[in-house]
């Protein structure tokens, strides 16, 4: 699911599940990232790299739920 185009291949179904784990993943990323912000030595890379894993969760996350939300004409 790197691309745009993989997801126009899935079921509704399937991305169904893929959206559940991809927020799952998102909310457990959020919950390590504020551990290591508690702790009085966070290392500073890991903590980046935590948020950059965290911003591409979000950015598929949005991609599926666009694709399984209709478009609606006003």
């Amino acid at each position: 699911m790197n691309a745009p185009s993989d997801i126009s291949m899935k079921s509704d179904e399937v991305l169904r599940v893929e959206l559940e784990w991809l927020k799952r993943e998102h909310r457990d990323l959020d919950d390590s990232i504020r551990a290591l912000q508690a702790g009085s030595t966070a290392d500073q890379i890991t903590l980046q790299r935590l948020k950059k894993k965290k911003l591409m969760l979000k950015d598929k996350i949005a991609l599926i739920e666009d694709r399984l939300t209709p478009d609606i004409i006003a």
